[in-house]
């Protein structure tokens, strides 16, 4: 079985749909996952890259790019690295005016039952008193 690492730009691809012939490439590979003929893996950075991406030179506003992640994550026929991880830093990003890193980073926090986060980042304090 085919395995393949997945970069952040055959995400966005799929997403924005606006080249036709790569999209048809991604879709392609998408369809074999699916059909259990190869396994994809991606990483954190590239959850963290569909976002600067989509924001910065898409300019994609804070829903916009909620949605994709959650698409993004939501694809279960992807290996994603610390998905569990990931889906709470969404959460965390949806209800809050924190930066997805941010995010990210009191997830993780939160994940692994640390009982201290060292911070002098006061958005950080204030949310988790």
């Amino acid at each position: 079985m085919k395995t393949c690492f997945i970069d952040t730009n055959y995400f966005l691809r799929l997403f924005l749909k606006d080249n036709l012939s790569q999209f048809k490439k991604v879709y392609s590979l998408f369809q074999q996952a699916i059909n259990q003929e190869a396994q994809l893996y991606t990483s954190v950075v590239v959850f963290f890259e569909i976002y600067w991406v989509l924001s910065s030179f898409y300019k994609k506003n804070k829903r916009k790019c909620i949605s994709f992640l959650d698409k993004f994550l939501k694809m279960e026929f992807v290996n994603i690295e610390n998905r569990v991880i990931l889906n709470k830093t969404l959460q965390l990003f949806i209800i809050t005016n924190l930066e997805l890193e941010d995010c990210y980073n009191i997830a993780y926090y939160q994940n692994n039952s640390l009982n201290n986060f060292s911070t002098f980042d006061n958005k950080i304090v204030k949310f988790l008193k």
